[in-house]
């Protein structure tokens, strides 16, 4: 929790002392939503381990020639994406026809623009963390090809990628085909990996069946 305080409150400075829009800078200073802050300390932070490439409210102009805010925008390399935090009140509950159209709009402009979205339910957050926390090294794993550690293998390198771009465990069959080399080879590059603390088994004792990427 210290560590995340920390990097968190360095993360928010440097954004503010580098943002030049009045109305950005306007949003960072009255502080992110409880939700957002939420979001990075239960599920980012523990995931990530940082905030690389990662913006919080930004300015975005539409195809009205009007302004958007994301809560938070991923951009390794110039890339777009987009993390929305859905509070059940304001987007559900409470959402009448005019908001929920806007919303569906902005949605489709950003899209057309090139963003990739990843909507978070509030409640998800609260009640299912590591399954979000899943969800992100998915999304993450779009953008990045190279997030891996220079010490492992070429196959154990992209063994690690499909485990990150995967929401579910997978079986070594699976892996070989990906890698195309055979079942036993998949299962060596697997059991490293495991040893390794980076995967773990979901199923088989004697005879490992099922993998998962270890958050």
């Amino acid at each position: 929790m210290v560590r995340f305080q920390q990097q968190y409150e360095e993360w928010i400075h440097a954004q503010i002392s580098n943002e030049r829009s009045p109305r950005r800078r306007e949003l960072l200073e009255n502080g992110l939503g409880h939700g957002t802050i939420e979001f990075l300390r239960s599920v980012w932070f523990p995931a990530v381990g940082n905030f690389d490439h990662l913006f919080p409210e930004w300015e975005v102009r539409d195809f009205n020639n009007g302004y958007r805010y994301l809560d938070l925008a991923y951009m390794p390399g110039g890339a777009k994406g987009g993390i929305e935090i859905q509070g059940y009140g304001s987007h559900a509950r409470d959402l009448d026809v005019k908001r929920f159209k806007d919303l569906c709009m902005r949605h489709c402009l950003l899209s057309l623009d090139g963003w990739i979205f990843l909507p978070i339910a509030y409640l998800s957050i609260k009640d299912e963390p590591k399954q979000c926390q899943q969800l992100v090294l998915s999304f993450i794993g779009k953008f990045l090809t190279t997030d891996v550690s220079s010490q492992l293998s070429w196959l154990e390198a992209e063994a690690l990628r499909f485990a990150r771009r995967l929401l579910r465990p997978f079986p070594p069959m699976e892996l070989a085909r990906h890698l195309r080399i055979t079942d036993r080879h998949a299962r060596r590059v697997l059991h490293h990996l495991v040893e390794q603390q980076l995967l773990f088994v979901t199923s088989g004792n004697v005879r490992y069946r099922l993998y998962q990427l270890r958050l």
